[in-house]
């Protein structure tokens, strides 16, 4: 008799949407699971399998945290995640489950398709996609386009392009859902939760389970044990990319992220950890930046601050002490739309970030323009 296959999940979700703090929750209650997981960043920064490494689990050492960090996943197919997987199914002890978080940048389909590989196929099967979503950035629009405003800008000029990156890879996680979870849902009442329900079922054509979560909190079995195999189904959950680009040279298409920048910022200890915050808050707004998130040095305090804000919503905690060899600093990852992020604008975000560090505040100049 062929061995099982071992369950894979992919958990997707645009940035921010809390897929971190799921997957560090799932670990603290996967009842006796012994859990490798595989985890993909857009950046040069590895904010989250750090902070999955430090978690101090039984069933997830450190050796069964792979960090993926040279490129999308769904773009690096061949070159990391094939690799990557046959080397935890090659272990002596191959894990009881593998999870798979994405890149909030990452299309799940690609990724998802490859597990139909023949160096995997044949030992492991795609559990379910969950796309975690973050219910109160949809319920303020993040994602969405104003179709009244779109339609007037489409009138006055049929040459614009008035496609939404935002909007489209939102729908694209969504339609390669088993399981989507609302998530952040303290943050909204009942009523605009339901909302979002509702906008949400609309990006798809399918009915997908869909349960509401306050800070990633969600049983085990819920997220576990979908038994989709839906490397047998994604073909069916095409992407936009995909529909775009069908009939292409032997159905070959590429999934680029162009619409994306992203850059480290280095600074000092936070003497103003307050002060850090609001500024941040100021930059954020100027520059409509995505995402921030990394690890800061708070003088006086033997614990890394890990900081990340989504929008205008910014969370600090002291997650762990620093390491004996580890070096104290402040390294923040900044990611955006490439349009709002060219070089000039880096170069302010970037110095008005190190001076919030030092305790200063600094007028922003504008570089929306440039």
């Amino acid at each position: 008799m062929p061995a099982p296959k071992i369950p894979a999940t992919v958990i997707t979700g645009f940035l921010g949407a809390g897929k971190t703090t799921l997957i560090r929750n799932l670990l603290q209650n996967a009842g006796g699971r012994k859990i490798a997981l595989i985890i993909n960043e857009f950046g040069d920064l590895g904010v989250d399998g750090d902070i999955l490494k430090g978690c101090g689990i039984e069933t997830c050492s450190e050796d069964d945290v792979v960090e993926l960090n040279n490129g999308c996943i769904c773009c690096t197919v061949a070159d990391d995640f094939i690799p990557t997987m046959t080397k935890l199914l090659d272990r002596e002890t191959p894990p009881d489950h593998i999870v798979i978080e994405t890149s909030g940048l990452a299309l799940p389909q690609p990724l998802v398709a490859a597990f139909n590989w023949p160096e995997v196929k044949t030992r492991v099967t795609v559990d379910g996609v969950v796309t975690v979503i973050d219910a109160a950035a949809v319920a303020a629009g993040r994602f969405a386009d104003d179709e009244d405003k779109v339609a007037a800008q489409r009138a006055a000029d049929t040459s614009l392009d008035h496609d939404n990156p935002l909007e489209e890879l939102f729908e694209d996680q969504i339609r390669a859902a088993d399981l989507i979870v609302l998530n952040k849902a303290d943050l909204i009442d009942r009523d605009t939760l339901e909302r979002v329900r509702r906008q949400t079922a609309a990006a798809t054509a399918r009915t997908v389970k869909t349960v509401a979560a306050e800070n990633g909190k969600l049983p085990a079995d819920v997220l576990l044990g979908i038994a989709a195999g839906t490397e047998e189904l994604i073909g069916s959950r095409k992407s936009h990319h995909e529909i775009e680009h069908e009939g292409g040279p032997d159905g070959a298409h590429e999934h680029d992220h162009d619409e994306f920048e992203s850059f480290v910022v280095e600074a000092g200890p936070l003497v103003d950890q307050p002060g850090f915050v609001e500024g941040l808050k100021a930059t954020i707004a100027e520059h409509d930046i995505l995402r921030v998130k990394g690890f800061a040095e708070v003088p006086g305090k033997p614990m890394r601050l890990v900081v990340q804000a989504v929008g205008q919503r910014i969370e600090t905690y002291f997650d762990r002490p620093w390491g004996r060899d580890e070096a104290r600093r402040t390294r923040l990852v900044v990611i955006g739309l490439h349009d709002g992020l060219k070089d000039a604008a880096c170069a302010a975000i970037a110095a008005r970030i190190e001076a919030l560090a030092g305790g200063q505040v600094p007028a922003m100049p504008s570089t929306a323009a440039e």
